[in-house]
């Protein structure tokens, strides 16, 4: 179960950083209008999401999981859920709007900072 664990961990990793990379690359062409979400960012998205809720189920199964943590996993969740419908609806416009790219990168930060600093 632990290696399990520590793939769903790596993939969960890979995924973060596709969407958050995905994003850092459009930066320069936010402020021009010109951003777009690859479909990069839909895939390491989605990899994000799935390995993650992959990763609660194993923690669950081996009985790692503590109400604190359960209360962060809902939270990152949420903010995972948010993030996976901003980028999907936007996937196939020509262009972004900045807000809504500002809005993915932020809570996609979010979601890193959350995931390293709660304790």
């Amino acid at each position: 179960m632990e290696i399990l664990k520590d793939i769903l961990l790596i993939l969960h990793i890979i995924g973060i950083a596709g969407l958050f990379g995905g994003w850092f690359m459009q930066v320069s062409k936010i402020s021009k209008g010109t951003a777009v979400i690859p479909a990069g960012m839909v895939h390491s998205g989605w990899l994000m999401l799935i390995s993650g809720i992959l990763m609660f189920g194993v923690n669950e199964a081996i009985g790692g999981v503590t109400m604190d943590i359960r209360i962060k996993i809902l939270v990152k969740l949420i903010i995972a859920i948010v993030v996976m419908v901003l980028v999907f609806m936007n996937r196939k416009k020509e262009s972004v709007n900045s807000g809504v790219m500002w809005a993915i990168g932020g809570l996609t930060l979010a979601n890193i900072v959350i995931a390293v600093l709660w304790k």
